[in-house]
């Protein structure tokens, strides 16, 4: 694999059928009638749907419905199921219908019940049923869009949504170290979701996957485990260098800091993204044949923190990562992050373990917060030069939450 230079976001820091009815009926979805998901009929579809058996471990309902979408500023889960979609064919009413069609099942499934009904017949069931009997797991899942959505495409506007891209949803600039590769990059949609039983993880984003075809189709997916410490509910997890990750971290009860660091809002977001919030999702490899070989003083001095105790080292290295990562030295700006670890095989040349993080994390504004703190880690911040590598980046708009009957970003596809 050789020597991996790269940048870390905070580990831690200091404080086809194209037309509509062919789509849905494309999608497995049919069996609950097209009318339900066409005309937006929730009830209908719990109707449809028996509910799933709930075992006590994984009785957690996260609610779908809200002024924000779940799964930002909720408490993290232990497992990630992270996909990354193109729209591949169908036009603006195509994609209103994967939209709304997403929301009532992600509706369902964050209540324990299957998307449709699992029963014999001529045509597929309409879920896939792997977490039937599992409860919801505290599943929540998240929706965003990518700024490709709102380009345009051999001079023609896809979807005629080019004039409402909201400045914040920025193209990321090239950091120092990346090593971006295109096939785990980018996307038109993003669909992150969490729970803490990883078959009803998997259960949601396979379903979704399921029923955005023929309109979309995934570009990438990675699992990831053990999140990001953002609340004060658990213990500090540690991530797979094996330190405390989360400590300064804006907690998912800390209203005032959500509001200032992630919320979008006036003047710099349009209406429809107002109570959204900007996901960056950057995929992270650990070199960790180099960490493993590296003594525990070493390992503190990069990162900034006693291994085992968590404390902060005094005095602390000029580039050591939480310094370079902390509000105080960018310019008082925070991030929510939810990061995930993940493993991804074994490299072939060194026999470690090709594993990392899944980092994910949401602001008001990426050109003030995120942009700003990656140039600097790139440039001073010793873990990152020393120990990782970017290898895969994505940024999304993910609008506000919507109330019964709505969908996510209607305000923008309706």
């Amino acid at each position: 694999m050789g020597r991996l230079r790269r940048v870390s976001p905070c580990w831690d820091t200091l404080p086809v059928d194209s037309t509509r009815r062919g789509f849905l009926r494309s999608a497995g979805l049919a069996g609950v009638g097209a009318g339900v998901l066409a005309a937006g009929g929730d009830r209908a579809l719990a109707d449809a749907a028996p509910p799933a058996a709930v075992s006590p471990a994984g009785s957690g309902v996260v609610p779908f419905y809200g002024k924000h979408q779940a799964g930002i500023a909720t408490p993290n889960q232990e497992h990630l199921q992270f996909a990354a979609l193109d729209v591949v064919r169908g036009s603006l009413a195509d994609l209103r219908d994967l939209v709304r069609a997403w929301t009532r099942a992600a509706a369902a499934m964050a209540s324990g019940r299957p998307v449709g009904p699992i029963a014999t017949g001529p045509r597929p069931p309409a879920d896939t049923g792997e977490a039937v009997g599992l409860g919801p797991a505290d599943l929540t899942i998240t929706f965003g869009f990518g700024p490709t959505l709102f380009r345009t495409a051999k001079g023609k506007d896809r979807f005629g949504l080019a004039r409402h891209r909201p400045a914040p949803l920025v193209d990321l600039p090239p950091f120092l170290g990346d090593r971006l590769r295109t096939a785990i990059s980018g996307g038109d949609l993003a669909v992150q979701v969490c729970a803490n039983q990883p078959q009803v993880a998997f259960h949601a984003v396979h379903d979704l996957i399921r029923i955005a075809r023929p309109v979309a189709r995934p570009r990438w997916l990675l699992a990831g485990f053990g999140g990001t410490g953002n609340s004060t509910a658990r213990p500090i997890p540690r991530n797979l260098m094996g330190f405390h990750d989360g400590t300064a971290n804006i907690m998912a009860s800390d209203a005032a800091a959500l509001d200032r660091f992630v919320w979008a809002d006036a003047p710099s977001s349009p209406a429809w993204m107002r109570g959204g919030s900007y996901l960056v999702a950057r995929r992270i490899q650990i070199d960790l044949g180099r960490w493993d070989a590296t003594s525990l003083d070493g390992q503190e001095q990069a990162v900034g923190r006693a291994k085992l105790a968590g404390t902060v080292l005094s005095p602390m290295p000029p580039d050591a990562h939480i310094l370079i990562a902390s509000p105080q030295q960018n310019g008082g700006q925070r991030i929510l992050r939810r990061g995930f670890g993940y493993a991804d095989g074994v490299d072939g040349a060194t026999g470690a373990p090709v594993a990392g993080l899944m980092f994910l994390c949401y602001q008001r504004d990426p050109r003030v917060q995120f942009i700003p703190l990656q140039t600097r880690l790139s440039a001073f911040d010793t873990l990152s030069r020393s120990f990782l590598t970017h290898v895969g980046s994505a940024v999304f708009a993910c609008p506000p939450g919507t109330a019964r009957g709505g969908y996510i970003g209607e305000g923008l596809l309706g």
